[in-house]
């Protein structure tokens, strides 16, 4: 793909139908898995048999056309430049589900800065590739970006420079002896966000299951929060885990606190008539 723009603009969800999604990335048109896509397609089959690639798991994870792909293409969204690539388990570097938060997390960090001179402390837990964490920083937040995979955190930190963001701190940990050390040492975050996942590893084998383990994760959470807390925001991509499921684990965590708390479905959209398709749910808490 000689002629594909070094900064091409914006997602689209183009279609989505018999458990596939069809996106474009800036340049790039992709064909992927999408379980709860369980309608038909709306556009012919032709406009799908044009994607520049396509990654399906029915044999093992596998791209097709993969090889006339860059390594990697920068896309402007959001605001914000992510380095995008294609990888092995079919992520790309990027979940576009969350661009309403990110907006979210920028202008509750703006408002928050605009009435105090001290920028807020966030803690952006199970991190991923950054957007997340630079939303917050973009908005004037000191932010703590924590995630167990060190070819993670070194991808975010890639797509930080790439913004010319300078107030990120790195962390590669496991996230509960983390918050465990950070409790100890009465740090405390104004804001901390956390997109778990199902099922992980750390570096050091340690294992986290979301069912399990994330009333706990939100209880230390709770302890970390300052006394003049401005948000909680929990996403997860868990089946089962509905909106009312965060919500009723969040208020339980943070009971006593007072505030509004706000939940949903996190989707992928496109273009006005295009089917938006689920992908993951949120709850968040504010002050």
């Amino acid at each position: 793909m000689a002629k594909m723009k070094e900064h091409a603009t914006g997602y689209e969800l183009l279609d989505s139908g018999d458990g596939r999604k069809l996106e474009r990335f800036g340049s790039v048109v992709l064909a992927r898995p999408a379980s709860q896509a369980i309608w038909r397609p709306a556009l012919p089959a032709s406009a799908w048999r044009a994607a520049h690639a396509s990654f399906d798991r029915e044999e093992g994870n596998r791209w097709q056309g993969r090889e006339v792909l860059p390594d990697h293409w920068i896309l402007e969204e959001s605001g914000m430049r992510f380095h995008l690539s294609t990888t092995d388990f079919g992520h790309l570097g990027i979940f576009p589900e969350q661009r309403a938060q990110w907006r979210w997390l920028r202008e509750t960090v703006r408002a928050a800065v605009a009435r105090t001179p001290e920028p807020p402390r966030v803690l952006n837990l199970f991190a991923y590739s950054g957007g997340s964490s630079m939303a917050p920083a973009q908005g004037g937040a000191r932010v703590t970006h924590l995630d167990a995979s060190r070819g993670m955190v070194d991808w975010a930190a890639e797509n930080a420079r790439l913004n010319g963001l300078s107030t990120i701190r790195w962390i590669v940990d496991d996230a509960h002896k983390f918050l465990h050390r950070e409790r100890r040492r009465e740090h405390r975050y104004e804001g901390i966000i956390l997109d778990p996942p199902t099922f992980g590893r750390g570096e050091r084998g340690e294992m986290f299951k979301l069912e399990r383990d994330l009333p706990d994760t939100l209880a230390l959470c709770r302890d970390l929060l300052s006394d003049k807390p401005l948000f909680l925001l929990l996403s997860a991509h868990t089946p089962g885990c509905s909106a009312q499921v965060l919500e009723n684990v969040l208020r339980q965590a943070l009971d006593g606190l007072g505030g509004t708390v706000e939940s949903g479905e996190m989707l992928l959209t496109g273009a006005p008539g295009v089917i938006p398709l689920p992908s993951g749910t949120y709850v968040r808490w504010h002050a």
